[in-house]
């Protein structure tokens, strides 16, 4: 498992006092409220800040980082990862998922048959869809509802699907 998780991107700065503009990549921009410590990733370190405030304009985050009070403090972070310590993450509720865990899992079907390995997973707004990578390097979409995705099981690295009929011929080509 990842020690890190993926809460947005700095997208650019925010006026001159040293604020930066967040690109959220997580479900619910409000967690930026609540968050005290978080580390930007630059690629060649991990610089570990303390988040001083948080606004919001237009539904984007605006953090101000604790001892970088000037444009020129955080200009460098444009278009760096913002990261928080798995501890530090939301609390998951029962049957939820981080998608940086479900990224290389087995995919099996509940009739035992070995569909691949779950490559992405689509956010599209409805319902998850699962991206399955088959041996032979095509992809077979999952939808990710209680019907077809009964079972999840990270810490075997395993998920159980129930193909419902039809489903694999329409990812043939």
């Amino acid at each position: 498992m990842e020690e890190y998780l993926r809460v947005g991107v700095i997208s650019n700065t925010h006026g001159v006092r040293g604020e930066v503009k967040i690109f959220s990549t997580t479900d619910d921009i409000r967690r930026f409220k609540k968050l005290k410590e978080c580390v930007i990733d630059t690629g060649r370190e991990k610089i570990p800040v303390v988040v001083e405030s948080c606004k919001f304009f237009k539904q984007t985050p605006i953090l101000k980082f604790k001892s970088m009070d000037q444009m020129n403090d955080v200009e460098r972070f444009k278009g760096k990862d913002l990261l928080v310590h798995r501890d530090h993450a939301v609390k998951l509720q029962k049957n939820e998922f981080f998608i940086v865990d479900l990224i290389g899992l087995h995919v099996i079907s509940d009739e035992g048959m070995d569909i691949g390995i779950l490559s992405d997973v689509l956010q599209t707004g409805a319902n998850d869809v699962f991206v399955v990578r088959t041996e032979d390097g095509e992809e077979v979409l999952i939808p990710y509802i209680e019907q077809c995705v009964p079972e999840i099981h990270p810490e075997t690295g395993k998920v159980i699907v129930h193909l419902l009929p039809g489903l694999l011929d329409l990812n043939r080509k």
